[in-house]
C-alpha cells in the first residue's frame, strides 16, 4: 500500500538521537529520508552507542534509522557540496540536528538554497534555537531537563532532582520538529516559497510546562516534587503499594472516586469530609494516601488491576519494560515490528506513534554507513557511473575513518 507521506523527499544532516527520531516518524509514514554522513568521523555517532554495537553499527542506531537510506557525502569537500546542492534541487526539505549557529556556518538555511529550489524547506533542530544568548551551545537532553525545571519536580520529595526514566526531551522535539517539517512543506506547496523552521529542544521542553506555567505565570504557584509520584492537583492520582507491587490509580473525574470506594468495599472513612470533593482530596492528600493503602494491601497487584478494571477505575500495574513489551495490547496494536539484518538477523523495535492510513507492512533496516550513496545520486540526480567515479576521485565521498 502506498504510504500518506509517499513522493516526500528529505535530506536529513542528522545524528544521533532527537533529529533521526523526528525523521524516522517521517519515514514510516513513507517519505523518503535521504541520510548524509560523513565517512571521516565515522558517520553519525549513534553507530557507536554501547552496549550493542559493533562495525559502526549498533542496535541504538538502528532503533532511529529503519526506513532510511544513507549517502556519504562531505559537505566540506567542494565536490561533496556540489552532491549535496543536487540533492537539493530534487528534495521538499532539508532538515538537520546541529548546534544553533552551525546551519548559517555550513550553508544549509534557506537563503544559502532558495536558489536551488524555491520550494525547499529547511528544518533545523537544534539545542537552542538559531538565535538567542545560547545559540551556539550544543545541548542535550539532560541538561535541558535541568535548565528546564524538569528535574526540579521529578522524583521523591526528600531526595535528589532527578531526570525522566527516557529522553523526552529529544524525542518531543523530534516530532516537534517532524511536524515543523510538514507544515513548512504543506505551505511550500500552497505558496511555491519554502521557509526556514527554527526548532529547539529548549522551546520544545519549556513548551511542555503548559499549564504548571500558567499556574505559576499567573497565580504565583511554584511546582513542587510529589510523593509517589502523584498527580499535582488531584487525589487519589498516583503510585500505591499493594500486598507486592506497586499499581498506578487514576481519579481525574467524581465518577471514578465513587467507582474506587465500591471497589475498596466502601470503607468506614468513605463518607469523611475531608475526602468529600477534588478540593479536600487535593488539601488531605497526606490523610487520605495511608488510607488507601491499608485497603491496597490486603491483595497482589493482579488481583487489584482485576477488580478495578471491573470496577471501572483507571489503573495499571507499574510494569518493567520487558512487561510492558510483552503486554496483550502492546502486541494486539502492533507496535513490534522487524528487519531483517545481515548480522542480527531479525532486529525487533517498536513502530513510530504516528499512525496514518494503512500500516506500513515491510520495514528495512537502518542502513550501513554510505550503503546507497550510488544508487540515491543515481535515481535522485541522474549520475551515472563515470560522474559518480568522478566526485569520488574528488573527494565528494570523504574518506572512512579508520
Amino acid at each position: 500500500m502506498t504510504q500518506p507521506l509517499a513522493g516526500l523527499r528529505v535530506v536529513a544532516v542528522e545524528q544521533y538521537g532527537a533529529g533521526p527520531f523526528g525523521s524516522l516518524h517521517l519515514a514510516d509514514l513513507g517519505a523518503e529520508v535521504i541520510k548524509i554522513e560523513d565517512p571521516s568521523a565515522g558517520g553519525d555517532v549513534g553507530r557507536y552507542t554501547p552496549p550493542f554495537a559493533q562495525d559502526a553499527d549498533s542496535l541504538f542506531f538502528q532503533a532511529f534509522n529503519r526506513n532510511k537510506r544513507s549517502v556519504a557525502l562531505d559537505l566540506a569537500n567542494p565536490a561533496g557540496r556540489e552532491v549535496f546542492e543536487d540533492l537539493v534541487r530534487h528534495s521538499d526539505a532539508v532538515y538537520s540536528n546541529l548546534r544553533g549557529d552551525v546551519p548559517v556556518k555550513i550553508g544549509i538555511t534557506y537563503d544559502d538554497l532558495k536558489h536551488l529550489n524555491p520550494r525547499v524547506v529547511c528544518c533545523s533542530l537544534s539545542g537552542f534555537g538559531m538565535h538567542g544568548p545560547r545559540r551556539d551551545q550544543p545541548g542535550y537532553d539532560y541538561v535541558l531537563q535541568g535548565l528546564a525545571g524538569w528535574m526540579s519536580m521529578t522524583g521523591e520529595p526528600d531526595g535528589p532532582p532527578t531526570k525522566s526514566g527516557m529522553s523526552l526531551v529529544d524525542f518531543s522535539g523530534g516530532m516537534a520538529a517532524a511536524m515543523a517539517l510538514l507544515a513548512g512543506v504543506h505551505g511550500a506547496r500552497t505558496t511555491g516559497t519554502g521557509m526556514d523552521c527554527d526548532v529547539s529542544l529548549y522551546d520544545t521542553a519549556m513548551s511542555m510546562l503548559t499549564y504548571l506555567a500558567a499556574w505559576h505565570l499567573n497565580a504565583g504557584f511554584e511546582p513542587r516534587r510529589t510523593p509517589q509520584s502523584a498527580h499535582p492537583s488531584l487525589a487519589p492520582f498516583q503510585n500505591f503499594r499493594t500486598a507486592d507491587s506497586w499499581i498506578v490509580i487514576a481519579c481525574p473525574k467524581e465518577k471514578f472516586w465513587v467507582r474506587l470506594l465500591r471497589v475498596l468495599g466502601d470503607p468506614p472513612w468513605a463518607g469523611d469530609a475531608r475526602f468529600a470533593s477534588f478540593e479536600a482530596r487535593y488539601e488531605y492528600a497526606v490523610d487520605l494516601v495511608p488510607l488507601i493503602e491499608k485497603e491496597l494491601s490486603r491483595h497482589d497487584t493482579d488481583t487489584w488491576v482485576r477488580l478495578l478494571e471491573a470496577g471501572g477505575v483507571p489503573c495499571a500495574r507499574v510494569n518493567t519494560v520487558p512487561e510492558a513489551l510483552a503486554e496483550e495490547h502492546t502486541l494486539a496494536r502492533g507496535l513490534i515490528v522487524s528487519a531483517e539484518h545481515p548480522v542480527w538477523g531479525e532486529v525487533r523495535q517498536v513502530l513510530t506513534a504516528a499512525r496514518a492510513g494503512t500500516p506500513r507492512v515491510r520495514h528495512s533496516r537502518a542502513p550501513r554507513l554510505g550503503e546507497d550513496t550510488e544508487q540515491v545520486l543515481a535515481e535522485v540526480c541522474g549520475y551515472d557511473v563515470t560522474r559518480h567515479q568522478e566526485l569520488r576521485a574528488a573527494g565528494a565521498f570523504g574518506t572512512p575513518r579508520e
